[in-house]
């Protein structure tokens, strides 16, 4: 028997009758085929809003990190470009290792364990790529690096530095979902086009306005829009089909990278004491936004604005689930119960076919 998703479906429609976001696309499928996708609810709280659809494109947030950047590292790493175990000094001059132990490093900085503190908000005092990462290389760290693992955007912002120095991150992912199949309808810079099928964001006052179309995230606003932590926007369906190209290359199949590639950024550093981390990827824990069905090889990742993207090498199933949580206020903070929730119903329902 098909699986229906009823349980699922019901769990999204009660979570946007009860204001947890204005509007949902979610999409489940295997590494070869689509099982599953449903837009709900209205593009904001306003009555007359237009209904989400399908192909309505959402701010992905920090999916940047996984679907742009992690995924531009692996490619550089592979052709001898970059190394993983590189210090960070080797490609920002301004970086300095003021600590004890061996230099902080490329696979420090993807496994947001670098020592960098969460989140600072350069924006009100910086704008552009020099006055940022000035202000990142020379903020002091906030633990011996390696000892754990703190999630930071800051570390990101520098692994896109480090990108940008061979060419403009928008230009080498273009080139990416070329190589990924010719994926569409997943880009930083969303055309003017795009607008009508947007979902907002908050209404920012720093900025003074709603936020339509226009990166949510201030750091990735103050650096152009385009950052190694935030500003990739696309639909559910182009987040499905980066999703389904990792499965198949697990499966062996050939693709964007090599298979080992992809399988040392998604397995877990057993290194960084009580980390969940593996290389920009985080992975499965029972806590976590996964829920709690998912298998021990699952790996995925979310965004502030309410996205999430998780993958499951085992079962072959993958979960995206986008929404504009944040819609008018981030404060709104319901949809932490209904992500584990949503995937333990999908894999409830997986496992009864």
């Amino acid at each position: 028997m098909a699986p229906t998703f009823a349980a699922a479906r019901q769990l999204l429609e009660q979570a946007v009758a009860e204001r947890a976001f204005p509007a949902a696309v979610v999409e489940v499928g295997t590494a070869h085929q689509l099982l599953w996708r449903q837009a709900l609810g209205q593009l904001s709280f306003e009555p007359a809003a237009p209904p989400t659809r399908e192909d309505t494109y959402f701010d992905l947030a920090s999916l940047t990190k996984v679907l742009a950047t992690t995924p531009l590292v692996m490619r550089i790493a592979e052709r001898g470009g970059l190394g993983l175990d590189d210090a960070v000094a080797m490609h920002l001059p301004f970086w300095r290792d003021n600590h004890p132990g061996p230099p902080v490093s490329i696979r420090d900085l993807l496994a947001h364990c670098s020592g960098l503190p969460a989140h600072l908000p350069l924006y009100r005092e910086h704008a552009g790529r020099i006055a940022f990462e000035q202000a990142i290389c020379s903020t002091s760290l906030d633990y011996e690096p390696r000892s754990k693992s703190i999630y930071s955007d800051l570390g990101f912002m520098l692994l896109g530095f480090i990108l940008e120095d061979i060419a403009p991150l928008p230009v080498q992912f273009d080139t990416l979902m070329q190589q990924m199949g010719g994926i569409q309808d997943l880009q930083f810079h969303p055309p003017k086009s795009w607008r009508m099928r947007m979902a907002p964001t908050r209404r920012d006052a720093w900025r003074g306005r709603l936020l339509i179309g226009e990166v949510d995230d201030d750091n990735a606003w103050a650096l152009g829009g385009a950052a190694g932590h935030a500003g990739l926007f696309g639909t559910a369906q182009a987040v499905g089909e980066c999703a389904r190209h990792l499965l198949q290359i697990l499966e062996g199949r050939q693709g964007a990278f090599q298979e080992q590639t992809l399988r040392t950024f998604v397995t877990r550093r057993t290194d960084v004491p009580g980390s969940s981390r593996a290389l920009g990827w985080d992975t499965m824990l029972p806590t976590s936004s996964c829920g709690t069905r998912l298998s021990p090889l699952a790996f995925g990742h979310v965004g502030f604005t309410g996205t999430s993207l998780w993958i499951d090498p085992e079962a072959a199933i993958y979960v995206v689930l986008l929404t504009n949580r944040v819609h008018p206020t981030p404060d709104n903070d319901a949809i932490r119960k209904v992500r584990p929730a949503l995937h333990d119903a999908v894999m409830d329902e997986l496992g009864r076919n």
